[in-house]
């Protein structure tokens, strides 16, 4: 007995020396080779190479993911500022350059129009021309609109500006939340993306707040400074490496995540999950649009699209660009108002995150619609009844109330949960129809809570049966030309021993 286990463990030695010494011949032959990505290993020596990861085996976090996250959501905080922007200006734009209601309307509305060519066009753009290059695309795009509007002198110009910065916000509302959730570890990759939806609150309740003390032309300029540091701090952030990836820019991809781990982790496995599954998509190819209306995906979606249609419909967006002309049309003075709404912004966002996933999407969002149509039917109420002459005295408070009423409702629902429900029961190709939803959103509702979708859950999710099968197969292939490998290892290992101690008896080795 205690022979064959001394016989054991001279095999497993011989073996661990095989194996180091194959290591080390290949990375004498090839010092700086790619290969070593498929061992698992980098090209340092695996005893100098540090891993920092936590009990799940996942990456931890880094301070250089968190600072360039910070960075990339000034972005989102210029979308909270230009769509906070319309409702505190009103008054003093109508009064300085004589705008008729009409006029206002189409400053107001533009903003939407922009948002739609931007969001149609951004996932080309961000492709062509990466997710980095891109912010700079829509930051240029929202100072000239701001500049333009600073400068106005009549309603052409405030048209022109408005329409310039509804462009940026379209084409921010989809490469912001792309870019972090493609840099983040997985494990929080959510919360990383919470912050896009945080930074929009932020700028939306910072407008809400300053607008009632400043005049519109230095709002607009005030407008701008974020998108100024934004352009500096997108200088000192690396491109994202699943794009690199796409095209085949392996170095500059590892370079870019050795950046976002740190420089002392081995990033190799992560690299090499990141080349799988960009070839695997390439592999796959393009989906055409016309496959969405397939018999099999009519019930998903008519929800889908029909979910993002009603969150338009319902009004949340008027709501929130004519906050202070809802207010004053109900005797309520429009600065508390809209300054109790920028309290709020924030803490409902994170409620509504918090309760979405103990209470269900269906239940929520039922809630969310009844509650919405409760406070818009007592907002039509009250101004009845002030037309009317009745209870002129609660026609201030009803008018409050409905307005924050309605507000809150929206974003614990219908402001978030049509994309999560779409991309729950959509099964394959999603993508395509995301962004079918997001031009007919076109400008994010800074008032939802972010729908907290894993980008690697989302692209298996994208794949129907036959790519998962085909993938599966794959695997399963590979598998086992790593047991005929190992077969034959041991095979060889056992020969060698046997020419080395002709008179002992080794026991069989199993089967990998």
């Amino acid at each position: 007995m205690e022979r064959q286990k001394s016989i054991m463990e001279r095999q497993k030695s011989m073996e661990s020396g095989l194996l180091r010494k194959s290591l080390s011949i290949r990375e004498r032959k090839h010092p700086n080779d790619d290969g070593y990505l498929e061992t698992g290993l980098s090209s340092k020596r695996h005893k100098e190479v540090k891993k920092h990861h936590n009990e799940d085996g996942e990456c931890c976090v880094t301070t250089s993911v968190c600072l360039i996250t910070f960075i990339v959501v000034t972005g989102s905080f210029c979308v909270g500022c230009g769509t906070g922007y319309s409702s505190v200006a009103q008054h003093g734009i109508v009064s300085d350059l004589s705008l008729s209601v009409a006029e206002y309307s189409m400053f107001g509305s533009i903003m939407t129009f922009g948002g739609l060519i931007g969001a149609v066009f951004s996932g080309k753009i961000s492709d062509v021309l990466g997710r980095k290059r891109t912010m700079f695309l829509c930051e240029a795009f929202c100072a000239t609109g701001w500049l333009c509007i600073a400068l106005a002198k009549d309603a052409l110009w405030l048209d022109c500006g408005r329409f310039l910065l509804g462009i940026g916000v379209g084409i921010f509302s989809y490469v912001i939340p792309v870019y972090i959730a493609e840099i983040a570890p997985k494990h929080v990759r959510g919360s990383f993306v919470f912050a896009n939806q945080l930074m929009q609150n932020f700028g939306l309740s910072l407008f809400f707040i300053i607008g009632n003390f400043i005049s519109w032309r230095f709002l607009s300029i005030v407008g701008m400074v974020p998108c100024v540091l934004h352009v500096v701090g997108l200088f000192f952030i690396p491109e994202s490496p699943r794009w690199l990836a796409k095209f085949g820019r392996d170095k500059e991809c590892r370079a870019s995540l050795q950046h976002l781990r740190g420089h002392d982790v081995d990033i190799s496995q992560e690299a090499n999950a990141i080349k799988d599954t960009m070839d695997f998509s390439q592999q796959s190819g393009e989906t055409g649009f016309v496959e969405l209306f397939q018999r099999r995906y009519v019930f998903p979606l008519i929800i889908g699209v029909g979910l993002m249609l009603l969150q338009q419909l319902s009004g949340s967006a008027g709501v929130i660009y004519y906050a202070s002309s809802l207010y004053e049309r109900g005797g309520f003075p429009s600065a508390i108002g809209t300054s109790v709404m920028a309290t709020i912004m924030v803490p409902k966002a994170m409620i509504g995150t918090i309760i979405v996933d103990k209470m269900g999407r269906r239940t929520l969002l039922m809630a969310s619609c009844a509650g919405m149509g409760l406070f818009a039917l007592l907002l039509s109420v009250s101004y009845s009844l002030q037309s009317f002459g009745i209870l002129p005295e609660l026609t201030p408070l009803f008018t409050f109330i409905s307005v924050l009423g309605y507000i809150i409702s929206y974003a614990l629902g219908m402001g978030g949960l049509p994309w999560i429900i779409m991309s729950e029961s959509v099964p394959k190709k999603k993508g395509r129809l995301v962004g079918l939803g997001r031009r007919t959103r076109s400008v994010p509702p800074s008032s939802a809570p972010p729908p907290f979708v894993d980008p690697e859950v989302l692209t298996a999710q994208l794949k129907d049966k036959d790519d998962r099968i085909s993938l599966l197969e794959t695997q399963m292939a590979a598998q086992q030309a790593g047991y005929e490998a190992q077969r034959r290892l041991n095979q060889q290992m056992m020969e060698m021993m046997q020419r080395m101690y002709p008179n002992e008896v080794f026991p069989d080795v199993p089967d990998p």
